[in-house]
């Protein structure tokens, strides 16, 4: 068995995104929006760019999947106690959206943690996107403004990915990485 390469460039900034969570966690509490703002869209891409290194590069690992999905969720409770705090007030009623995301995201992470005991790293081409639609919409919020479409837009495709994620994580024998799409598990299995 071929032994993995984790010190890599892409596994670096996955690293990067979990070392910096406290920090930027902090700043959310300390009140200070503008440097959080950067910060987290300073996360925002280096996850682009973790992912884009290591396929373009061919250095994918098992543990930089692991390590960006670990990474990913430090970005999404960053970016979702952003709104909280400091965007709330904007998102108003719509804001139900959200929770309907979160709960669909958390699902799908609670069903890979009782059926396979361990934090899924499907990297579906949906979550994918979906990453950079929320991306977007969460530059857009800390820099711009709020507007209410590209919310909406950002909350479904992230309940439909999430959707996606579970139904597959149900499908699955054994957990993997890097696994497309529902189409492809299908078309494999069945």
């Amino acid at each position: 068995m071929k032994k993995e390469r984790i010190f890599n460039l892409p596994n670096l900034l996955s690293f990067y995104r979990l070392v910096a969570f406290p920090y930027i966690i902090y700043l959310v509490f300390k009140g200070n929006e503008h440097l959080f703002s950067i910060l987290l869209c300073l996360n925002l891409v280096t996850d682009i760019l973790d992912g884009l290194i290591a396929r373009t590069f061919k250095l994918e690992t098992k543990f930089g999947a692991r390590l960006d999905s670990l990474a990913d969720i430090g970005t999404y409770i960053l970016a979702i106690t952003g709104i909280l705090i400091f965007k709330w007030t904007e998102v108003g009623s719509a804001g139900i959206m959200l929770w309907v995301f979160i709960g669909t995201y958390l699902f799908s992470y609670l069903v890979s943690i009782i059926k396979f005991r361990k934090f899924p790293s499907l990297h579906l081409y949906s979550c994918k996107t979906g990453g950079y639609v929320q991306g977007i919409f969460f530059f857009v919020l800390f820099f711009s403004g709020y507007y209410q479409w590209l919310f909406f837009l950002a909350m479904i495709w992230g309940i439909v990915s999430y959707t996606e994620e579970t139904i597959i994580l149900f499908l699955l024998p054994e957990m993997r990485s890097n696994c497309k799409g529902l189409y492809w598990v299908l078309k494999e299995n069945y």
